[in-house]
């Protein structure tokens, strides 16, 4: 036997609703939404950049642009 029970949403079915409705709908979400913390970036001290490794193949592409290699 198959079960042919359909779940719909509580909430309004008109999804070309206006912006009031938009406002409200993501009112309801807020709760659900984490923020994320703030960034915090230090400086790097000198001795810790060695240099950047670059494939032949990319440095060669980058030397026939003509914004890179002229």
């Amino acid at each position: 036997m198959t079960n042919l029970k359909v779940h719909t949403h509580p909430g309004p079915a008109d999804l070309e609703g206006d912006l009031a409705s938009l406002r409200g709908d993501c009112a309801r979400m807020v709760p659900h939404w984490a923020a994320p913390g703030p960034d915090v970036v230090r400086p790097v001290s000198p001795s810790r950049i060695h240099g950047v490794d670059v494939p032949a193949s990319s440095a060669r592409l980058l030397d026939a642009m003509s914004d890179y290699g002229d």
